[in-house]
């Protein structure tokens, strides 16, 4: 500690930031991992695991008809040509209407299909349904103009003797500051390690690296996934740029985008964790053709991205410097359930919270996304799994609670025993929601997919009344 002051002190004197982003001596085989060049000068890490499978189609085979050893016939799934067909699966209907109102409000009325078959088994075997959530809030009840006539009690007559009290006044007619309308159909396929379509993104956040998805790598690789981690700029062995405009919201995305681009197949999930999570879900809005899933660990709520400007990040990079291992140890205690020497070791190992002062303050100030708000989240039409640790002491359960009920097609999934790096401490529940997550496919049947069940929830930005939780998953 006493040297990190030290070169605190170096570094207010000489005025520049002392770099901690140097290139890792992995044990892993390098040629899992490339070096990519996005834009002159920013090159970042990326690990990239392709299994080993059959011989790729030629022209004269038909695509989709490719087995893989000792799959059952039941198991294949039609993949469809790579002039973009349609994979084998169910098709969901998704229609909505979201209309935000001038006081804040939110109301989303879902007009489409309703999945109601089984979404996604727990370890202790429970079914979860999908039904469409109905919020209402308690001041949008008493200030409803017209209620429901049946649902509502008969008037009570004034005692005799007594004046009949006034009516209340007739509110106006609230009207609309902004209507969005979602019309279209989504296939929903199961996405299995066999199927030479599918690729795995996953993203770290803020201090993270590719490192910290170690297990969840090595056992979808082992299931014959084609896997793509990469470290973000200033993260890892990628490089970190001398400038703050390097790691804005909006520079990382495009070098997202470029990653996504080189590695995309026809059907892509994205697993994000904390800060990633914004990143896939900007992929999954730019691209929702080429997006088939998303994990979401962690992550939040879906409110737009604005820094704060009274964090401790917004000190100097050379105080930072002197707190880093303060910063250290408190990631430590609120990032992990426990504070042992396995959780030390895993963070080691994980190479998190290793970044330059001048990197973290930068990411920190450039978390500015005011595109991404409740309504860029709740057009979104992709199959999302959230995933939270009951422990976090960064992002409250509140917040995902918010984010299944913005989304259409959303499943959350409460690990007790997890924290904020949920899929280092408990890597074998991560890996079965995931699994299980990938593997899932809607079975709507004719009755069901044939009729239309209208939902409507009303949303505040300030105050939002849960009617669901799931059931939490026991490590």
């Amino acid at each position: 500690m006493l040297t990190s002051i030290a070169e605190g002190i170096l570094c207010c004197l000489t005025g520049k930031a002392a770099s901690l982003i140097l290139p890792l001596e992995s044990s892993e085989p390098s040629d899992s991992f490339e070096f990519v060049e996005v834009k002159p000068g920013r090159v970042l890490r990326v690990r990239h695991i392709i299994p080993e499978r059959q011989p790729a189609v030629t022209d004269n085979q038909v695509p989709g008809t490719e087995k893989a050893d000792g799959d059952d016939d039941d198991d294949d799934v039609s993949l469809g040509d790579s002039n973009g067909e349609s994979c084998a699966g169910s098709t969901v209907h998704c229609k909505r209407k979201i209309t935000v109102y001038r006081n804040g409000q939110l109301v989303i009325e879902n007009l489409g299909d309703v999945l109601h078959a089984e979404i996604l088994q727990c370890q202790d075997g429970d079914l979860e349904p999908c039904s469409t959530v109905e919020v209402e809030l308690s001041d949008y009840k008493e200030m409803a103009s017209s209620p429901d006539p049946k649902l509502a009690p008969p008037p009570v007559p004034p005692p005799p003797g007594e004046q009949k009290p006034a009516p209340p006044p007739r509110r106006r007619r609230r009207k609309p500051k902004r209507t969005v309308l979602i019309d279209s159909r989504r296939v929903i396929s199961s996405c299995k390690g066999t199927h030479s379509d599918v690729a795995l993104f996953f993203i770290h956040g803020v201090g993270g690296s590719l490192d910290i998805w170690s297990s969840q790598l090595e056992f979808f690789s082992r299931l014959g996934y084609e896997v793509i981690a990469l470290d973000l700029a200033g993260h890892g062995a990628s490089t970190a740029p001398q400038i703050a405009a390097a790691y804005t919201f909006y520079a990382l995305a495009e070098d997202l985008r470029a990653i996504f681009k080189r590695y995309s197949r026809k059907r892509n999930i994205l697993i994000g964790h904390s800060y990633g999570v914004s990143f896939c879900t900007f992929l999954a809005h730019e691209y929702p053709d080429l997006v088939h899933k998303v994990v979401m660990i962690n992550g939040g709520g879906p409110t737009a991205l604005e820094p704060s400007l009274c964090s401790i990040f917004q000190l100097p990079s050379c105080v930072l410097h002197c707190l880093s291992p303060c910063l250290a140890w408190s990631f430590l205690k609120a990032g992990f359930a426990r504070q042992g020497a396995k959780e030390k070791q895993l963070l080691k190992q994980g190479n998190a919270f290793n970044v330059s002062p001048f990197v973290l303050r930068a990411m920190m100030s450039g978390q500015y996304w005011p595109e991404g708000d409740e309504v860029y989240h709740a057009e979104l039409t992709v199959p999302i799994l959230l995933v939270h640790g009951m422990c976090d002491k960064f992002v409250p359960v509140d917040e995902d609670q918010r984010m299944a009920e913005i989304l259409l097609f959303a499943f959350l999934k409460v690990i007790e025993e997890g924290s904020h790096m949920v899929m280092m401490e408990c890597p074998d529940t991560v890996n079965t929601l995931l699994h299980e997550f990938f593997l899932w496919e809607p079975e709507m049947s004719r009755k069901d997919s044939s009729k239309t069940d209208t939902g409507k929830s009303v949303i505040n930005s300030e105050s939002l009344h849960m009617q669901r939780m799931n059931r939490p998953v026991d490590k």
